[in-house]
């Protein structure tokens, strides 16, 4: 079923795929992440799990055996043991008094920035430093101002904190200047790491520097060489400034300029496109790291008026010696974790650099925080060179390396909408990346990756192992069928269809299956309030709809939000029929039952039985329901069912069978027979294996022709979610037997 676009990706090579000079490291050691730590074990016993936790900007000790972060709604600097970093036990939780913006950490205490502002004209803070034997405060000391980024010294003789004083983004429209203007605060810290001028900070004005609000510098980000020299990020005003801590003169400064980025989504549709280029974006950049005492590397997310969506590599002077372009935005793509919702805006919003020596070679991290992944590069002395993508929780905000250990940590502020704050851990000297298990190829049309993600039905090619067939669902503006190429690690996918001719506004595809006389079947998912109907269609190769079948009235008009999810062709009696797995309980169902629809295309009929859905198991409550169906042959079908619930709170993801022999499905309004399951294989190990957030939704399961069982989960296009897709072989498919 290969189209003429699928043949021409085939030969795309990952060279092209990630931009010139990015290929992946050959013969190099990768990262593996080894765990993930669930803010919300730091709270105090007996606290409400409930409670919102994050981790911001995180830290680690002289010995990489203690990770401090910040927790701005608790107020609070958090360590933990991390000396087994599998086993990570809460040490302290440092009560503030404001909102902890960074911290850190010297070789006897750490140091945290806190804002006690009580608006955005009267900016006041202080720098807290805490004792690490025994984590109590020991000095507070006036920053004369609102606080961000800090920073210690690598001789630990300097703090040196960046001074904001944030805009009211509701004022004027958020344009600068506004007052007060912000500065870099100095601490001058003794042979015991305490603030010898606590009263009398050091302050270096900053006013005058940009073009842009020269009267109102707005310091964001800062980082100190081994000459003490303090580089200082002003993200609103586009400019970057070089101080000597020791003297505290500006040595340098410079604007941050422009760059531009071909063949990125730039419009405004939830789609993972190269719709466009930007050109002489405003960088703004927000994060900054010291490569060496001569160059440096920003993170250029952008903030009001900017956001070049990439990367760069400065020298001292202010010279640009190497810009990313668009090599940020096409990962993204490529990995499935590109942010469709705000793709117009500022793409992936890379925020964060670090900086680390792993294995002999000096290694660049810079993460995503739309995207949810951190890109990790090889300094060349020239045009860095790819090396990895790193999948993290949801909104990667702070990062951490740890050589001494092997060890790079990431702190992920996010704590809503069902997911939680975590710090992940990565160790280095795997011999080969776990992540991506899928990734896709250049679309030569495009001049870019194929976007991609919320992956939620699969199914095998009948006559080729290594041929699968993926749908995305509503998130995207566009419905898609993608082909993947399952020979090798990663899975490719090698081409797209776009699903047309249907007659609504959107499809919500949640199933696919191989229609045996040519073409697919296609369960979309209805939603009666957005007036989309619950649909199974029969489309062509080339994603045209050749037919639109709809449930009879009167089972629509019974219908819920929950419904088509799976579906699966199959051979029963000598006809060919289809059936359809119904997500949930709808108004006519009794409780914990669900229904299979079975239409016979022959007369055009639809037959029903139910199916009896385990009770929720999660402590966290939540509901249990269907995401995929998979014939097995003779009428017998393997289930995917699943809770709602992600992380510690999964309960059930697993794989069922059911049998129609002996039963006879019903017209709709007549008693429904009621399937017995056989409960066949938990699949949690299997994506607990990833040491990460378990994944809420594993959507898609299929056999492939020569008998291997094959899970994908749904990443929801990074909206609220992690954005990792797992694409697991789950071995023979004779377990199910």
């Amino acid at each position: 079923m290969a189209n003429l676009r699928g043949r021409f990706l085939k030969g795309v090579s990952l060279a092209v795929l990630f931009g010139l000079g990015a290929v992946p490291a050959a013969h190099a050691d990768y990262f593996e992440r080894i765990n993930s730590y669930p803010v919300y074990k730091t709270l105090p016993e007996g606290a409400d799990k409930a409670t919102e936790t994050v981790a911001e900007i995180i830290y680690a000790s002289k010995d990489g055996r203690t990770l401090v972060f910040t927790d701005s709604p608790g107020e609070a600097v958090v360590f933990v043991n991390a000396a087994n970093p599998l086993t990570i036990q809460p040490l302290a939780r440092v009560a503030l008094g404001g909102e902890p913006t960074s911290v850190a950490v010297g070789a006897k205490a750490a140091y945290a920035g806190v804002n006690t502002s009580e608006d955005y004209v009267n900016a006041s803070g202080h720098m807290a430093v805490i004792a690490l034997d025994g984590m109590g405060i020991t000095a507070k000391c006036d920053a004369k101002g609102q606080p961000d980024s800090a920073a210690i010294s690598p001789d630990g003789k300097f703090v040196a904190i960046a001074i904001e004083n944030e805009r009211d983004e509701d004022l004027n429209d958020g344009v600068i200047p506004q007052m007060p203007a912000g500065h870099l605060a100095i601490f001058d810290l003794d042979e015991n790491g305490a603030p010898a001028n606590c009263d009398a900070v050091r302050i270096v004005d900053m006013t005058g520097l940009a073009e842009i609000a020269p009267s109102d510098p707005e310091p964001e980000f800062v980082s100190i060489n081994s000459r003490n020299q303090a580089v200082v990020t002003l993200q609103e005003n586009n400019h970057i400034a070089i101080v000597d801590l020791v003297s505290g003169d500006i040595v340098a400064h410079f604007s941050a300029g422009a760059a531009s980025a071909e063949n990125v989504p730039v419009k405004k549709a939830r789609m993972s496109d190269a719709s466009g280029s930007t050109v002489d974006v405003r960088r703004e950049p927000d994060g900054v790291a010291w490569i060496d005492d001569e160059r440096f590397v920003t993170a250029n997310e952008g903030d009001y008026e900017g956001g070049s969506r990439g990367f760069t590599i400065w020298n001292a002077k202010g010279d640009v010696l190497f810009d990313s372009g668009n090599q940020l935005e096409h990962l993204g793509m490529a990995h499935g974790h590109y942010p469709a919702k705000r793709a117009h805006k500022k793409g992936t919003e890379p925020e964060g650099v670090t900086v680390g020596e792993f294995g002999g070679e000096t290694l660049i991290f810079v993460n995503s925080e739309r995207g949810n992944f951190v890109a990790v590069y090889k300094d060349t002395g020239a045009e860095p060179e790819f090396v990895q993508l790193l999948p993290t929780h949801v909104g990667p905000e702070g990062s951490v390396a740890i050589p001494s250990r092997d060890l790079f940590a990431v702190a992920n502020e996010v704590d809503e909408d069902g997911v939680r704050a975590h710090v992940s851990l990565y160790q280095y000297g795997a011999e080969t990346p776990s992540y991506p298990s899928v990734i896709s190829e250049t679309d030569p049309e495009k001049g870019a990756p194929i976007g991609w993600g919320a992956l939620s039905g699969l199914a095998a090619d009948p006559l080729d192992a290594n041929t699968l067939y993926a749908v995305s669902d509503s998130f995207y503006d566009e419905a898609r069928i993608y082909t993947l190429d399952i020979a090798s690690q990663p899975a490719k996918i090698t081409s797209f269809v776009t699903v047309t001719g249907f007659n609504q506004s959107k499809l919500d595809l949640e199933g696919i299956s191989v229609a045996k006389d040519g073409g697919f079947w296609l369960a979309s998912e209805g939603h009666p309030e957005n007036d989309r109907r619950h649909l199974l269609l029969k489309v062509g190769t080339n994603g045209a709809v050749e037919e639109e079948i709809l449930l009879p009235q009167s089972l629509i008009d019974q219908a819920q939000r929950f419904s088509f999810e799976g579906v699966a062709e199959f051979e029963m009696d000598g006809q060919t029929l289809v059936a359809v797995a119904v997500q949930r309980e709808w108004k006519d169902d009794p409780k914990g039952m669900t229904k299979l629809a079975i239409y016979n295309p022959a007369d055009k009929s639809w037959g029903f039985v139910h199916y009896p859905l385990d009770t929720p198991k999660s402590a966290a409550g939540g509901w249990v329901g269907l995401s995929e169906i998979v014939s097995l042959g003779d009428g017998t079908f393997a289930v995917l069912e699943r809770d709602n619930k992600g992380g510690e709170d999964a309960a059930i993801k697993q794989i069922t069978t059911v049998s129609l022999k002996g039963v006879t499905p019903a017209a709709h309004g007549e008693e429904l027979p009621v399937l017995e399951k056989t409960f066949k294989v938990d699949v949690l190990p299997a994506m607990a294996k990833a040491k990460g957030w378990i994944l809420d939704k594993p959507e898609g399961l299929t056999i492939t022709a020569d008998g291997r069982l094959i899970l994908v989960t749904d990443n929801d296009g990074v909206d609220d979610a992690p954005g990792e897709t797992q694409l697991i072989d789950l071995g023979p498919a004779s377990r199910l037997n």
